[in-house]
């Protein structure tokens, strides 16, 4: 409830030199002066916002551990509301103990995302950038943390404010045209009109175009590793995982089922699956993993199809690389220590890049990541934009595009100005829900969900 005061331990729940607790709402003050002993005659409540006091916790059992207490007074903090932020060492016993106290003092268990949900409800922070909290405790590379730090400087809500702002100047001045039409005003253009629309069309189809590569940074690549039996598909894997995920054998069909694991190629994450060799067998066992290795062909994001470059093509690799065509994929010829005899000209129809390794002995990494790099259009990505990371987002802005493209439909046609309004109005509103300044309950809550307990 909204005026309650929540705790919630804000570091990670395992052994470490610091740990948080962390207190937001209008007796944060007031609880954590009631279990921190301060070191000298200075107490929490006199002191400004951001500050911190050193001192003592205790509960009604004794002393706990020797603490730092940080304030930040409402309107200048995290939340919008008072804030005291407890650091003591980060034992697990330690910060439960309190926590437990903060609780005994009137605190109650802060719900998943609660602090920054107060700091969206607030107005401190936008629904994007509320999301964007959430893709920075996430990120695991240097571009998705880049792109969720952007995000939450706001330049995705700017720029949608940009957008949102070109709408409302043109719902204006249809709403004055119309409404009052024996007054003095500038004729609405029907040519600047239909310029308007289709330059706001195109900045938001600018934005969904750059979605799947926001999805990847925010999410991780599905990658499938596929080849025929016996081409080093599982020595490539456990390289790139870094440990033995899959069997290996001289056998061909050693393996016959999916094998997943997540793992960093450079700055990327790759959600990895190795897959039983493709071919034709009459093996009941063996062609159920062809069957999901197909399966999850059609899924993946980017394949790594392996070949044997120290061989010439097979009729096999041949209508592998036929099924591929269209799909980001690149050839990975594996034994290139042992020569490759592969003709590189004769993938290019199918695949955008090949690249030789060996799987072996560890080589041709580097230029497996800029390959990957290249094909999913990462290496020119300026992470700092604004971009679209989620569903939710790709959603609204979907929809915001759709209505701008009625309202330019509606113009084209010669339908009454109205028409067109009520178009550009249904795009005002897509725009302010994925900003969340008009969004339904149940989005921010869908919003809300996903984050941990203490952020």
């Amino acid at each position: 409830m909204a005026g309650d005061t929540i705790a919630a331990i804000a570091t990670a729940q395992a052994p470490a030199g610091i740990g948080m607790v962390r207190l937001s709402g209008k007796e944060a003050i007031s609880i954590a002066e009631g279990m921190l002993r301060p070191v000298g005659k200075r107490r929490l409540s006199a002191l400004r916002g951001y500050s911190g006091l050193l001192g003592r916790a205790y509960d009604e059992n004794g002393d706990i551990d020797e603490a730092v207490a940080f304030l930040y007074r409402a309107p200048h903090s995290y939340t919008g509301e008072n804030v005291v932020e407890i650091c003591c060492h980060g034992g697990a016993y330690l910060l439960q103990r309190v926590l437990r106290r903060c609780f005994a003092l009137g605190a109650r268990p802060a719900e998943p995302g609660e602090f920054t949900r107060r700091a969206f409800l607030s107005g401190r922070i936008s629904l994007t950038e509320a999301e964007a909290v959430a893709g920075l405790i996430a990120s695991s590379g240097r571009q998705q943390a880049s792109a969720a730090l952007a995000a939450l400087d706001g330049a995705l809500y700017r720029r949608i404010k940009e957008i949102r702002q070109q709408l409302l100047s043109l719902s204006a001045a249809l709403s004055a045209w119309l409404d009052y039409p024996d007054e003095e005003q500038p004729e609405v253009s029907a040519r600047r009109l239909e310029e308007q629309l289709s330059s706001t069309c195109s900045a938001l189809t600018g934005l969904l175009q750059g979605y799947d590569q926001g999805k990847i940074l925010s999410e991780g690549i599905e990658t499938v590793i596929a080849g025929r039996p016996n081409v080093g598909k599982s020595t490539l894997m456990n390289l790139l995982s870094g440990e033995e995920c899959s069997i290996v054998t001289s056998l061909p069909g050693t393996t016959r089922d999916v094998v997943r694991t997540d793992i960093r190629l450079g700055e990327m994450v790759l959600h990895l699956s190795d897959t039983a060799g493709i071919h034709e067998t009459a093996d009941p066992v063996e062609r159920v993993g062809i069957e999901r290795a197909q399966a999850a062909l059609s899924r993946a994001q980017l394949v790594l199809l392996v070949l044997d470059g120290s061989q010439e093509l097979t009729a096999a690799d041949r209508g592998l690389l036929r099924r591929l065509q269209g799909c980001p994929a690149i050839a990975v010829l594996n034994k290139a220590d042992l020569g490759l005899k592969m003709d590189r000209q004769a993938l290019s129809p199918c695949v955008r890049r090949a690249v030789a390794v060996s799987a072996k002995k560890g080589e041709g990494l580097q230029e497996l990541e800029r390959a990957v790099q290249e094909v999913l259009q990462l290496d020119a990505l300026d992470a700092s934009q604004a971009m679209l990371v989620s569903e939710r987002q790709r959603a609204a802005a979907g929809k915001a595009q759709a209505a701008v493209r009625e309202a330019l439909e509606a113009l084209r046609a010669g339908m009454t100005l109205d028409a067109v309004g009520i178009a550009i109005d249904a795009a005002i509103d897509a725009l302010l829900s994925l900003t969340g300044e008009r969004a339904t309950q149940a989005v921010v809550d869908e919003v809300f969900a996903k984050f941990c307990v203490g952020k």
